[in-house]
């Protein structure tokens, strides 16, 4: 919209993670290992039941607005479930809402790079049930602001268009491949440059490509 809205021009595609569907390790709605569409209805079921609680950010942000999109793909309405006794909105952001659903061994989403941040440095207990894939791709990218737009003519379009460059050079792409591997055993962001240039995982490519 920020694009089509006349106010972003040359979109840069810089890097790449997935969202996770994390929870205790009990996992008593039994999703691990399910897609994250079957996993969110299996947890509605328990939570229905008493068994489960799930725990939504609740702040309109794109972690909130994938968790809706999912909900709306297994035939759900999030505006609805809020309103139940199992579904809770922390409304901030992804470090208080995993905290709480720590605090009461529910599942919630999250971006790889929050949980791995959390989880290593202790906040937290919970782990990956719901692992990566195309429903759960989560897509960085670069947007000069458009000094064409009437609004915006004040803007530093040459100076944005060297820093969305430099994200994209082989540089910065090689820092995103190694960031937070010595401290968390994986990197947080994978680098997408090479991967749509050069389609170096075809999977992955198409994935973005339709995302």
């Amino acid at each position: 919209a920020f694009l089509e809205d006349g106010y972003g021009v040359n979109r840069k595609i810089v890097a790449y993670n997935f969202f996770v569907i994390v929870g205790p390790e009990s996992d008593p709605a039994g999703i691990n290992g399910l897609g994250p569409v079957d996993a969110l209805l299996a947890i509605k079921e328990a939570g229905e039941a008493g068994n489960a609680i799930w725990v939504s950010r609740g702040d309109d942000s794109g972690t909130h607005a994938m968790e809706k999109r999912l909900w709306i793909a297994g035939g759900e309405d999030a505006s609805v479930l809020r309103e139940t006794e199992w579904y809770l909105e922390r409304g901030s952001g992804m470090t208080d809402t995993l905290v709480l659903a720590n605090e009461k061994f529910a599942y919630t989403l999250c971006d790889m790079g929050s949980y791995l941040n959390n989880y290593v440095s202790g906040n937290i207990e919970l782990v990956k049930l719901v692992e990566a894939g195309q429903e759960t791709l989560n897509v960085y990218s670069a947007i000069a602001c458009d000094p064409q737009n009437s609004g915006l003519s004040h803007v530093h379009f040459d100076e944005a268009m060297k820093f969305i460059n430099f994200l994209a050079s082989d540089k910065v792409q090689t820092i995103f491949a190694n960031f937070g591997v010595d401290e968390f055993g994986e990197a947080l962001f994978n680098p997408a440059v090479a991967v749509l240039a050069e389609n170096t995982n075809p999977t992955i490519a198409g994935w973005i490509k339709d995302a």
